[in-house]
């Protein structure tokens, strides 16, 4: 039931504030590395959630506002209204204080996002559970204790985190690593496999054949550097109620699949990320002939993001095979303004499209997963590069670096385009987004290794890759 200003899911309850937060956490792991590179911390150090929360969200709302003097600025009409198609040209809304609007147009975009879903089949889960949305903008921290830093103890309370379907929501594990991060003892609770849609691929690669292994891969080393962080992990269990106790405390009842057997714990807080769902069913699409996925609620739309009603747009998130993703909105949305009234022809590229998840250890990737570029040219024509490396920063704090790793996809032809590109370490975003940019033109292996690293980085490690998976050599990097 959160409600927030002008800016959309990234400004409110996403990009901007997710990161703000994951930023607080990673100072309170550079703490801890402060002190073998001389810096003195001798008095118990600990986190206050209503400091960092008023100040991300003094933030939030100063975006809001900016947003509300741009749209004057450019003179467009902004009705805080919610509208609903009432014919294929006019939109129909009511003011706070009962006022009706009716908007005519000859071109319409739908942009309405989503919001999060609850698993209504789970006894308690409306009355007491939150999501994401309502995180970001609690007063009070979810867990009863903060976080202390002294003599190497650590002081904590419980917070839960559940997530119920077989997908796991990026946002979910960025949600629980700040969390573990500011010092509350979080658990995720996942049903199947984390990341889904990111790479999974556990192959190994032999001359006569591909072997199936258990090689730790990109989602699966997320997660394992989650649960040294501190994360705990329920996997293969499902909720099936939440229930209040005297103590106000939650207590969570769920299936373990493995054992068959059924377990409780109580928590102070009990989250959901079981994804979410396209803010669509208000919208009266159906009387104007907007045809969704019954299925997924989502818009379909064309490579120019008409929908089956010829000057009804739809762009983001609510649109059937897009990427979920603000940038790519964003970049569709101009695309599109262009095309109705610059004179344009160009359409949105959704190929090759940069992503991060700001985990504790940060992975980021662009092109193809390892087995989505099996799947489109077989396994014979793929060549995967592949390093596990430890950052420079990570050596004086003696820092757990086994999670730290990359890999380059390329197709075994002769001039190696490059496919894909996954990277698992600090500053993920920042390393990805300078990558894209030469995988978006067509970039080779060859000249990757032409391209001359910035000495001492972690991004430098991508440009000297050259252990393959099919040649079984160990692919970690050693000296500098």
């Amino acid at each position: 039931g959160t409600t927030w200003g002008l800016g959309g899911t990234c400004v409110n309850v996403g990009c901007i504030p997710k990161k703000l937060m994951h930023q607080a956490a990673l100072l309170g792991s550079a703490l801890k590395d402060a002190q073998h590179y001389g810096w003195n911390i001798s008095q118990p150090v600990h986190h206050t959630w209503s400091v960092m929360a008023q100040g991300v969200q003094n933030y939030v709302k100063s975006l809001n506002w900016g947003h509300r003097v741009q749209l004057q600025e450019k003179k467009v009409k902004y009705f805080n209204i919610k509208g609903r198609f009432s014919d294929p040209h006019t939109v129909r809304g009511l003011t706070k204080a009962g006022k009706e609007i009716v908007v005519t147009a000859d071109n319409i975009v739908i942009a309405t996002g989503g919001r999060p879903k609850y698993p209504t089949h789970v006894a308690g889960a409306l009355e007491y559970g939150i999501t994401s949305d309502d995180l970001f903008w609690l007063k009070k921290s979810p867990g009863k204790t903060p976080l202390v830093y002294y003599s190497n103890v650590v002081f904590i309370e419980f917070v839960v985190y559940i997530c119920l379907t077989g997908v796991l929501p990026d946002v979910s594990l960025e949600c629980a690593g700040f969390l573990t991060g500011i010092g509350l003892d979080t658990t995720v609770m996942m049903r199947s496999i984390p990341l889904r849609g990111f790479d999974q691929a556990s192959h190994v690669y032999s001359k006569k054949q591909i072997c199936f292994t258990t090689q730790q891969q990109m989602a699966s080393l997320v997660t394992e550097h989650m649960e040294s962080y501190g994360t705990k992990f329920l996997k293969r269990c499902f909720p099936t109620k939440v229930e209040k106790l005297e103590s106000d405390r939650l207590q969570v009842t769920w299936k373990n699949a493995d054992l068959d057997t059924e377990e409780t714990d109580s928590f102070d807080t009990v989250m959901w990320a079981v994804g979410r769902a396209p803010d669509t069913k208000t919208l009266n699409l159906e009387t104007v002939g907007v045809k969704i996925n019954s299925e997924t609620g989502k818009i379909i739309v064309d490579a120019s993001e008409a929908t089956s009603v010829p000057h009804i747009y739809a762009v983001g998130d609510i649109t059937e095979g897009r990427p979920e993703l603000t940038p790519t909105a964003i970049a569709a949305g101009k695309l599109l303004a262009q095309r109705l009234f610059g004179q344009s022809s160009e359409l949105m590229d959704y190929d090759n499209v940069p992503t991060t998840v700001f985990t504790p250890l940060e992975y980021g990737c662009v092109g193809l997963s390892e087995e989505a570029a099996v799947q489109r040219h077989g396994s014979d024509n793929i060549e995967v590069y592949h390093a596990y490396y430890k950052p420079l920063e990570f050596t004086v704090a003696e820092r757990d670096a086994t999670q730290c790793y990359m890999k380059m996809v390329c197709l075994r032809e002769r001039e190696q385009r490059i496919l894909g590109l996954h990277f698992i370490g600090p500053n993920a975003g920042e390393v990805i987004q300078g990558f894209a940019l030469g995988i978006k033109c067509g970039a080779t292996y060859p000249q990757m290794m032409k391209t001359v690293g910035i000495h001492p980085t972690c991004a430098e490690e991508v440009t000297k890759l050259h252990i393959t998976k099919r040649s079984g050599l160990d692919a970690t990097v050693t000296g500098c």
